[in-house]
Order: structure tokens, then sequence, then C-alpha cells
């Protein structure tokens, strides 16, 4: 089988940050790296579930939200997948993480689809620790520019 695309990222330099992951016809996928890669730190199951939440509900309520295709965790727990049309120019998709991390890191309140009713894992949340990764990302992607994009050799 061929190597998927992801898996010729090389994990051993990549940093936190915001690179362009894939182009696939008019579909954009952003790795959003939170975590540096077997580094020992990783995203709690618990707080990457309530980032999501928190994130894909911000996403899907943006100015770009009709060209929003998926927003997700990835399995390593370093980060989570954007995948948008491209449409949205690579520097509306930077403000666009950024902004999402800002309203998380901000919120207060009910967590979004938090009911049994509405998420088939509805107890296993952190807010707390959401809002620690998306104030960390917030300030990692403050300068962040469409040049930063690209994957460090």
């Amino acid at each position: 089988m061929q190597k998927i695309t992801s898996f010729t990222v090389n994990h051993d330099t990549l940093e936190k940050g915001m690179y362009i992951s894939r182009v696939d016809g008019d579909i954009i996928t952003y790795d959003i790296r939170m975590k540096k890669p077997n580094a020992g730190d990783y995203l709690s199951p618990a707080s990457a579930h309530t980032l999501e939440h928190l994130f894909a509900t911000y996403a899907r309520n943006h100015r770009v939200k009709d060209s929003v295709i998926y927003v997700g965790p990835m399995g390593c727990r370093t980060g989570f997948y954007l995948l948008v049309r491209d449409s949205v120019s690579k520097a509306d998709a930077i403000a666009l993480v950024l902004e999402s991390m800002r309203f998380a890191r901000d919120f207060d309140g009910e967590i979004f689809g938090s009911t049994a009713k509405e998420c088939g894992n509805y107890l296993d949340h952190d807010l707390a620790g959401a809002k620690a990764v998306a104030k960390d990302m917030s300030e990692v992607l403050q300068d962040w520019t469409v040049e930063n994009l690209r994957y460090k050799e």
C-alpha cells in the first residue's frame, strides 16, 4: 500500500503550529499541531473532546461556515485537522483557527452538544483542559503567517 501523506511528515522536527497537510481538489486539510509529537505530552481525551465541541461549533458559525468541511482531533492526540474549501484564503483559515482558539480559551458556560441526547460520550469533557490548550495555541498562532503554513524540512 502507498504511504498516506500524513505519515510522510517528519514528526521528529514538527513543532506546534498550523500547517497545510494536503490539498485534494478544492479541499485543503490543515494540520493544527497543538503538541510536539512524541514528547510525552498529549491532549487528554476529555480536553480534546471538549475542544472539538467548542472549535467545531465556532467554526460552523463563522462567516466561512459554508466552506468548513470538518474539524476534529488526530488519533495521536497531538492536534486537530481542519478541512475547508479553497474558497477560504490561507490568511482567513489562520484567522479562523486563531479566533476559534480565543473563543475556546475565553469560554464559560454549558459546553455545546454535551447532553446525553446530543453526544455519544457526554460525560467525558474537560473544559479547564480545553481552555488551557486553546490558550497555548492562541499564543502559538498569535503572529502566524501564510508563510508559516509550510512544514519545515
